[in-house]
This record gives structure tokens, sequence and C-alpha cells, in this order.
């Protein structure tokens, strides 16, 4: 659990650093952002948090979707590409792609030494120190904070500055949730592990982690069956589905699509399924978009539980980073 100090060390590092860059993005009108697995939720994470402050054309594609899109803005468009290792083929392979076409690349990753950061124009580095864990949340932490630094400096209002200044306030808040929120979660993960397969539910930059948690947390780092869904889309297929013997974890922080998170819960519990609430106010009472800072800690423990309970190892794989394709 060294999320507060990477936070505080990527800060200090970076902050003037994003600045700069942030200054450089005001310029276009065509932001892409572009990852795979965790890396890709912090994309949709910030690009629904912007969505609810501004009108802003951001663009969210994993990497070969974003290699072989043919209708791609090359003119008045930059492109910010995330990937904690900065070796992710196919990150690596729509950077290149990217700079065929002319379009300025700015690469987060935590490895000063990778081929991303040596091939990208711009480069912000996560310090981190060796990510090893599967679930790699400091990593997930520091890249979010930098997309949230460059994206929420793009408007002088008053909304914007608010989340800036709250994210200086992250690493402090981190620790005491790291501290408060193990025990509960033990006692979530017991109760849980005997379930294979879990429906992740959250709106707005919620989804985002849903996203993360089902596609790295739970599969994974839990080796458990797992899909997110935007909490809109509870009714149109997943309803059918809620019942009894499916675990339903929702994410909320009031959002205004939290509203369809709370019908959703409402029904799941009025027909007994098995629902997990995480609410962003019973943590923290920083700016909501922020959400999924501060989610992500109580998720972290319940993960880590689940597999320790059912004598999984998260800091190990299987296949991930042993077969090439």
């Amino acid at each position: 659990m060294q999320q507060p100090q990477s936070l505080l060390d990527t800060l200090k590092a970076e902050k003037s650093h994003l600045i700069e860059i942030a200054d450089k993005f005001k310029e276009f009108e065509r932001i892409y952002l572009v990852g795979c697995g965790s890396s890709l939720s912090t994309c949709y994470s910030v690009k629904d948090a912007l969505g609810i402050l501004s009108d802003k054309v951001v663009e969210v594609y994993t990497g070969y979707e974003f290699y072989y899109h043919k209708n791609l803005e090359n003119e008045d468009a930059g492109v910010i590409l995330t990937s904690q290792s900065g070796e992710t083929a196919d990150t690596l392979a729509a950077l290149r792609r990217s700079k065929e076409q002319g379009l300025y690349t700015v690469s987060i990753t935590n490895e000063i030494e990778s081929t991303m950061m040596k091939e990208a124009d711009d480069t912000v580095i996560t310090r981190c120190g060796k990510e090893t864990a599967i679930l790699g949340t400091k990593t997930y932490m520091t890249q979010l904070l930098s997309l949230y630094q460059i994206l929420f400096r793009l408007d002088d209002s008053h909304e914007f500055q608010d989340v800036i200044n709250d994210l200086n306030k992250l690493p402090k808040i981190s620790q005491s949730i790291i501290k408060d929120t193990e025990e509960a979660n033990r006692i979530h993960a017991d109760k849980f592990k005997d379930f294979d397969f879990y429906y992740c539910i959250g709106s707005g930059p919620n989804y985002g982690l849903a996203y993360k948690l089902a596609m790295t947390m739970f599969m994974e780092g839990a080796l458990k069956n797992a899909c997110p869904l935007y909490s809109g889309e509870f009714r149109h297929g997943l309803i059918e589905r809620a019942e009894e013997n499916v675990p339903l974890i929702f994410l909320d922080a009031n959002y205004p699509g939290d509203e369809l998170t709370q019908k959703s819960l409402d029904f799941s519990e009025k027909i007994g399924a098995n629902s997990l609430i995480y609410k962003m106010q019973d943590y923290s009472d920083l700016n909501s978009l922020l959400s999924p800072f501060i989610l992500v800690i109580p998720l972290e423990w319940f993960i880590y539980y689940l597999a320790h309970y059912n004598g999984e190892d998260p800091g190990s794989t299987r296949h991930i980073g042993k077969v090439r394709y």
C-alpha cells in the first residue's frame, strides 16, 4: 500500500511539467486517450469526469483499436498514451501510428528507460518504484493523477480549479483510507469468497473504476470472472441475471447517472440479490469527480482478501507477460 508516497513523489517531480503539457493541450480541439487494461480504465475515468464539466472533445481507444482506426483527426489534435511498463505492444503501436500521422504525443509511464518514454514527443514519469503487483493500484492512481492534472487545467473555471485543489489532498487522505478500510473489506471478502462471477457497476468516472475492478482486479488479481457495466445499462440485460447467486458490486459518487445506480441497487435488494455498495461519501468529502482515487483503496483490500481466501496470489499471473501474440 504505497499509493500515498507514490502520489507525493509524482506530484513533486512532475507537477510543473504537467502544467506545461496542459498548456500545450489547450491548443488542440480534439484529444485522444489510449491505453490497455488498467491504463485504459484511467482513460475512461478522466474522459467521463471531464465530460461532466466540459464540452471538450475527448476520445478513448484501446491500443490496437486506435492503430486500425481510419478516421483519426490529425489536425488540432493530441494523443496521451498510458502504460505502466511503457512497453505494452498495443499502446506502442498506437504511439507509432500517431507519430506517422503527425499527432503530438505524450506518454505516461512508470519506466524511465521504456520505449514509449523514448519515442513520444513528451513523457510523464510516474514515481512508483518497481511495480510488481498485478493489482497495480499505485501506478493506476499516479496515471490517473497525471491525466487529471493535464486535462483539468484546460479550463480556468472555479469548477476545474476545485478538482485541481483536491488532487493535492489525495496523498494524506489516501493514507487514512488505507488504514480505515482493511477490516471491513476482509469481512466482505470472506462473505463473497465462494462466488465465481461478479458484475461491477458504476456511472460517470466510476465506470472506469468498474472496468479496472472487473478486468484487472477480479480477473487478474483474484482469478474470478467479472464484467463491468455503466449503471444505465443495468436494465438492458443484467436485470435478467440479477439473482441470489450473482454478486453485484455498485460504485456510487452521487453523479447524475447515479440516480440509475440507486434504482439498480434498490431493484437488486428487493429481489434478494447479493449486492455490495461502495459510496464515495462514506470515505471522503473531496470533489466527487475524484471518486475513482478514493474507492480503489477499499476495493484493493477486498480483492486482496478475496484472493487470499481462495488460495490465490494477487501478485502472480498464469499467462500475462508470458504469452505474446
